[in-house]
């Protein structure tokens, strides 16, 4: 008799150990989507914690918080390697692609232009918009122009009767260490050349 009712007991811990073990499975089963990466889990929240080279991205939905594993940090957000967790970190500025650090932006959305860290709808006063990189590109403001040159043609200043005369303006040290955009450094004008070349006539253009 009482190896009947030690029978039956040990058949329906079995029952239960089965039972709980296919819960486990559907329960992980049900989480995988959500926690690909993760060593801690919660159904409500997704992922706690990631594999050490995984970043952990926490957004909000709601009054909800979610949390995923990633390999790279999505747009809007940079990764922060730590001791314990690596995070995606959210850029500060609406307007900033992809940052730095919170306050440094690197690139800038649509629409906005990228200067010294910063995303702008229009260019600072002192800078040009460069479409090709959406970047502001600081300008500079040359010192004055210098006199004409001496009216010439081929190298000669006589012989003919037009010639072309130059001037040009310095750009100060600062601008041509950092590339600056400048303005035009170089003036061409027609002129009237007046000297008949020694020993020889005057040539006529």
């Amino acid at each position: 008799m009482q190896w009947i009712i030690f029978m039956l007991l040990l058949f329906i811990s079995s029952m239960e150990m089965l039972t709980q073990n296919r819960w486990k499975k559907q329960a992980s089963a049900g989480l995988l989507e959500n926690c690909t990466g993760c060593v801690l889990c919660s159904e409500d929240n997704g992922c706690i914690t990631c594999h050490h080279r995984l970043f952990l991205l926490i957004w909000r939905d709601g009054i909800r918080q979610y949390g995923m594993c990633v390999h790279t940090c999505p747009p809007g957000y940079f990764g922060v390697r730590g001791l314990e967790v690596n995070r995606c970190t959210k850029c500060r500025s609406p307007s900033c692609e992809s940052c730095f650090s919170r306050d440094f932006c690197m690139k800038c959305k649509d629409k906005f232009y990228l200067y010294k860290g910063q995303c702008f709808r229009q260019c600072p006063p002192g800078t040009a918009a460069q479409p090709g990189t959406r970047e502001c590109q600081e300008t500079c403001e040359p010192g004055p122009w210098s006199e004409w040159s001496a009216c010439t043609h081929e190298s000669r200043t006589c012989g003919c009767k037009w010639g072309v005369e130059t001037r040009v303006r310095e750009v100060p040290e600062a601008a041509r260490e950092e590339g600056t955009a400048c303005p035009a450094l170089l003036e061409t004008r027609r002129c009237r050349m007046k000297k008949h070349c020694p020993g020889g006539e005057r040539r006529t253009a």
